[in-house]
């Protein structure tokens, strides 16, 4: 099935896992402003980005997103 990406749920990870903007960012080694980015929906994670971060917030990939089943 194919899906299309709704909204980043990158807040809500990180509010349920207790880690803080600040912290992923150092975490990671990412520039806040590129997080932030993710979470306004302007920039849409990579592949890669997005198993660091789903691993560092003990989480699934699937996780990060709204999916919406399409065609």
């Amino acid at each position: 099935m194919k899906f299309e990406l709704g909204r980043c749920l990158l807040s809500e990870r990180l509010a349920e896992s207790g880690v803080t903007l600040d912290d992923l960012s150092r975490t990671l080694q990412y520039k806040p402003e590129r997080l932030c980015d993710f979470m306004d929906n302007k920039r849409i994670m990579p592949l890669k980005v997005a198993i660091s971060i789903a691993d560092t917030l003990r989480c699934n990939v699937t996780q990060l997103y709204e999916l919406h089943p399409s065609g």
